[in-house]
């Protein structure tokens, strides 16, 4: 079964908090620091210690760096620059940069210039980045397939910012939560007030979370990492739960579908697109015409994915395409168990496909080719041929 984690943000949710909450469910700092050496940065280093807040232990991850010289800004291209050239799985890296690129288009659209002029500050900064290729690096270490979210709390108040002081939530956290469509927490009267969720966790958990809901799974881990805040009557901590994912229906094969619809773009494109997306590992990729504002007629993409594959092949379309959105769900479906078989049948050798489902036999599919061979040998019609290879082809299954 899938493995599965659900982060609980009741306190709300920051890039060093998801970097704790993971290093306190199991995974070695060491083999986090292993896995950082590849990003070629300097001038830092990773501490990890247990804290209480409130009543709760919790794991605070810290990244320390020189305090007498202000972090450089970074450009995008800067950070995109540095990812490409890091020794990293190229899972991570490619998330990571996908991560920074979608920033980079938040944070152009907030302030009203092109992606490669945006310059980012506070998520510039070494800390950031370590946090969100940390976090990526290790949600790869424990093999995590699938994410899921709380709706999430944002906080009240003002916070200080490289653009002075601002409302929280932070324009750009407010705008990821808006592309993603995700569900706002109403804070009880007594929680804290302040920032609860920053940047670096929305960046983070707007990509990882293909729900915003807390799935059926059973819990194997739990793991808390630890706000830099501590109130003395509310627990500052994310709670991340890890473990297996329950499938619905008892068996069913948990799957993202992308959709979106598009207008404007060349039809050539439509097959190289296909057949990018299905060697990404999408399940299934089609094609439905249908018919959009003004009578114009368009295209309706929809591409079949395991969840862990949402990142990279939303990179795809969007790269690839003229879209300016793409609709995600998170279905389910049930697969019939496939098998290949070769006889001799009375017309020559043959393979064919077996369907099970439920321990029955339920179709049998003899091989076009094959049978479209023979029916050129034998200059028999190529029905006749398939009547017969599929009869004797169940009577050899059966035995």
């Amino acid at each position: 079964m899938a493995k599965i984690a659900y982060f609980d943000c009741f306190s709300g949710c920051s890039g060093d908090m998801i970097v704790g909450a993971l290093l306190d469910a199991g995974l070695p700092l060491a083999a986090l620091k292993k896995g950082l050496e590849g990003l070629n940065l300097k001038g830092y280093r990773l501490t990890a210690e247990k804290v209480r807040r409130a009543t709760i232990t919790a794991t605070r991850f810290n990244v320390l760096t020189d305090q007498s010289a202000p972090p450089p800004e970074r450009t995008l291209a800067d950070i995109l620059a540095l990812i490409a050239s890091a020794r990293l799985p190229e899972g991570v890296r490619e998330k990571s940069a996908a991560a920074f690129r979608r920033l980079g288009e938040v944070e152009a659209s907030i302030h009203g210039v092109p992606p490669e002029q945006v310059h980012f500050h506070e998520l510039g900064a070494v800390d950031s980045i370590i946090d969100i290729v940390g976090t990526f690096l290790a949600l790869d270490a424990l093999k995590i397939e699938r994410f899921y979210c709380s709706p999430l709390p944002t906080g009240s108040g003002s916070i200080a910012t490289g653009h002075g002081f601002l409302p929280a939530p932070a324009p750009a956290t407010l705008q990821l939560l808006a592309l993603a469509g995700a569900p706002v927490a109403e804070m009880p009267e007594d929680a804290p007030k302040g920032e609860l969720l920053t940047p670096t966790g929305a960046l983070l958990l707007t990509s990882l979370a293909t729900g915003f809901r807390r799935p059926e799974m059973t819990v194997s881990r739990v793991g808390y990492g630890a706000g830099g805040k501590d109130f003395a009557e509310w627990p500052n901590v994310l709670r991340l739960w890890l473990g297996e994912a329950a499938e619905p229906g008892g068996g069913g094969e948990g799957l993202v579908l992308l959709e979106t619809n598009i207008d404007d773009m060349s039809p050539q494109v439509y097959g190289y697109l296909m057949e990018k997306l299905l060697a990404e590992k999408a399940a299934d990729v089609w094609f439905t015409p249908i018919q959009m504002k003004k009578n114009r007629p368009a295209i309706m993409l929809s591409v079949l994915a395991p969840a862990g594959r949402e990142a990279s092949l939303t990179e795809t379309i969007m790269r690839e395409t003229t879209t300016l959105g793409i609709r995600v769900r998170l279905v389910a479906r049930h697969i019939a168990r496939r098998e290949e078989m070769e006889f001799a049948s009375s017309l020559g050798h043959v393979r064919a496909k077996v369907k099970r489902f439920a321990g029955y036999v339920l179709n049998i599919s003899p091989e076009y080719e094959d049978c479209r061979r023979i029916a050129l040998e034998k200059g028999m019609p190529l029905q006749e041929v398939l009547r017969i290879v599929g009869m004797e082809a169940r009577r050899y299954l059966e035995g």
